[in-house]
């Protein structure tokens, strides 16, 4: 008997969730992946809470009644702060959130000053602040709104132009000198932004570690759906769907079909 083949569910306003799916489909290789992106409704880090989770739920519900995942990631900051509760009484499938990686940051930073990129809706979120106050330590946490830099992703994974000066502007306020002391670690508490890390990193005041949560959330696929099957080749017959169909450049059809994903539009 074959072992069984899971299905996996990756959830995001954007395209974003990509940075996600990129390490989940190196650990489990034979998996089915669905790859559900929000575009409609993007950006949720705009969006009022209660519009918000009334969104996600309906979305979630949808794909849960077609697709029948054996687990969902919410590959979206803004979403996991605000949803998650919301999701898991819903649902008895396993859900893992992207929450931002502060804790990885505040233990390893030397010189005590960690930035956090983020939405306004993560900003904002009192989760957040819950994460700070538990894991930052003596740390001194740099909240930043980077408001149009999921955007500029975005743009960039569509293959329309993104200035650097643009994305200069953005990160600026994450890098923080005082007493001496420089800025070292900056948490990426969008999926969004790993987009464009070789940018960001040619255009930053100073070089820094940059925080991605994303090897870790495949580390918990891991433990919850267990290791791929010896000799498991990589999948090639995902599907992927935005909520807005208008959507589909040539360069993010690319995008998609290089991670094995399939567009349920021609």
């Amino acid at each position: 008997m074959s072992a069984h083949r899971p299905t996996i569910l990756i959830f995001d306003s954007g395209v974003g969730g990509l940075t996600v799916l990129d390490p989940i489909r190196a650990t489990r290789p034979d998996a089915y992946f669905v790859y559900l992106g929000d575009t409609a409704f993007f950006p949720y880090g705009e969006r009022e809470e209660d519009e918000l989770i009334a969104r996600i739920i309906t979305v979630i519900n949808d794909a849960v009644s077609r697709f029948k995942p054996d687990l969902i990631v919410i590959a979206c900051h803004t979403a996991s702060t605000l949803v998650l509760p919301a999701l898991r009484a819903r649902f008895s499938i396993p859900i893992i959130g992207t929450v931002p990686a502060i804790k990885p940051a505040a233990e390893s930073s030397q010189s005590r000053l960690v930035s956090v990129l983020a939405t306004k809706g993560t900003v904002k979120r009192d989760y957040t602040s819950a994460l700070i106050r538990d894991f930052a330590g003596d740390c001194e946490v740099t909240l930043v709104s980077a408001s149009r830099l999921a955007g500029y992703a975005e743009d960039a994974l569509h293959g329309r132009p993104v200035m650097d000066a643009n994305l200069r502007a953005e990160i600026a306020p994450a890098f923080v000198e005082k007493n001496g002391r420089r800025t070292d670690r900056v948490v990426l508490a969008c999926t969004h932004y790993p987009l464009l890390l070789e940018r960001l990193e040619r255009v930053a005041p100073w070089p820094v570690t940059w925080i991605d949560p994303a090897p870790a959330i495949a580390r918990r696929v891991v433990q919850l759906l267990g290791d791929a099957p010896a000799g498991a080749r990589q999948s090639d017959d995902g599907h992927v769907e935005l909520t807005a169909a208008d959507e589909w450049t040539l360069a993010l059809r690319s995008a998609f079909a290089a991670r094995g994903l399939t567009p349920a539009v021609n």
